[in-house]
């Protein structure tokens, strides 16, 4: 693993260079040989910046961290670091892991007995839209999406169209109680 370090607006140390690569050397175990890491450590009034780039097959990770003393930003840059490559190094792992080796081992969260609350993994803000059942109809026939959420202007109540597996749409229509 190639290390470098860079210093703006200050005087080049010794001491600064080797805690960079030797504190740089635990990233050997994770990353795929050739592998790069870049330090550029500059120091404006008071503000001590460290910021590192690892560049290694497949992958490039940065990252920055300002701090009152070098040696700590330089700390607080490789924690960061090292959780993009521990997180790099376990997407590739379940990647190759493939499909049919995935289910054979459902997550470990199986096995605590507890069922788990589906997780809200995306939320998506619309906004709905007055028409009529027609026009919506027309609306979701020339998008691509699977759905349309809308107000119904004849009744003022929210709808949802959906395309079915077959090709034809469905409608909910809402109503409160």
């Amino acid at each position: 693993m190639q290390v470098t370090v860079t210093f703006r607006h200050m005087d080049s140390t010794e001491a600064l260079r080797s805690y960079a690569e030797e504190k740089s050397e635990r990233f050997a175990k994770y990353l795929v040989e050739p592998a790069e890491i870049h330090w550029f450590l500059s120091v404006e009034k008071i503000r001590h910046t460290a910021e590192a780039t690892i560049a290694a097959k497949d992958v490039s990770i940065k990252a920055c961290e300002v701090a009152e003393d070098m040696y700590s930003a330089i700390d607080m840059a490789l924690e960061k670091l090292e959780k993009q490559v521990r997180k790099h190094k376990e997407k590739v792992k379940n990647h190759k892991l493939g499909d049919t080796e995935a289910t054979m081992y459902p997550p470990a969260d199986v096995y605590k007995g507890e069922p788990q609350p589906p997780r809200i993994i995306e939320t998506e803000n619309m906004f709905v839209k007055p028409m009529s059942v027609d026009e919506a109809t027309l609306q979701l026939g020339v998008s691509k999406g699977n759905f349309l959420v809308f107000t119904d202007s004849a009744t003022s109540r929210i709808n949802v169209l959906y395309r079915r597996g077959d090709g034809d749409f469905g409608l909910i229509d809402a109503r409160v109680k």
